[in-house]
């Protein structure tokens, strides 16, 4: 059930039932958003609007009227993410799925995935693709990830934008800075883009991996 909630003096909070729900009512607010808004930010299970105004009395009864697209894809460009699948958690993610190592980079290269919100870090999305995925994290994190390392966790996959702790799957890696200041918008996956990741792993030279 959705829930409107005060958030400052000029933005609200919209509280909603799953990410599915985000997905949809953050596509429904970008193809037809609210006069005056600033930013519109998505979470897991919430959405919040700012605006350039304090009258939220009248951003409230528009954002209770939105109703989330079927489509949630809709509006978002396409990016493709080469991938080198050398990954040191390949073996085990193919285990967790009972299937092949060549069958993991098939799935996770056949799905068109979704950048559904961002966080943990500046330029880190959080990626939802249309199959199931449920990879449970490492059980014990690694206290150095790679930058551009390319990973699942949960229902999620994702591109660390540089080098940080981390407990997600490594599947791969892939030379695409998805977050560099100098470029604007700094931050490549930014939410509502679709992303295609492609195996580059033919085309890459051996032990290419960088630190």
């Amino acid at each position: 059930m959705m829930r409107v909630l005060p958030c400052g003096s000029s933005a609200l909070l919209v509280e909603l039932g799953d990410l599915d729900e985000v997905l949809g009512y953050y596509a429904a607010l970008r193809a037809d958003p609210p006069a005056g808004v600033v930013d519109i930010v998505p979470a897991g299970r919430t959405v919040m609007v700012t605006v350039d105004h304090t009258d939220l009395a009248a951003l409230e009864r528009i954002l209770l009227s939105t109703t989330p697209l079927v489509d949630r894809r809709i509006g978002g460009d396409l990016v493709e993410i080469p991938v080198v699948y050398d990954g040191e958690d390949l073996a085990d993610v193919a285990e967790l799925l009972s299937c092949s190592i060549e069958e993991v980079v098939q799935r996770h290269t056949a799905e068109e995935w979704t950048v559904a919100f961002c966080g943990f870090a500046p330029g880190f999305g959080y990626l939802t693709g249309e199959s199931s995925w449920d990879i449970p994290r490492r059980s014990s994190p690694r206290t150095k990830v790679p930058a551009g390392s390319v990973a699942l966790a949960g229902e999620f996959s994702g591109v660390y934008p540089r080098e940080s702790p981390g407990g997600w799957q490594l599947l791969g890696r892939t030379d695409v800075n998805v977050f560099d200041l100098d470029q604007d918008p700094a931050a490549l996956l930014s939410p509502g883009r679709r992303i295609r990741f492609v195996d580059a792993t033919s085309s890459a030279a051996p032990n290419g991996r960088r630190g």
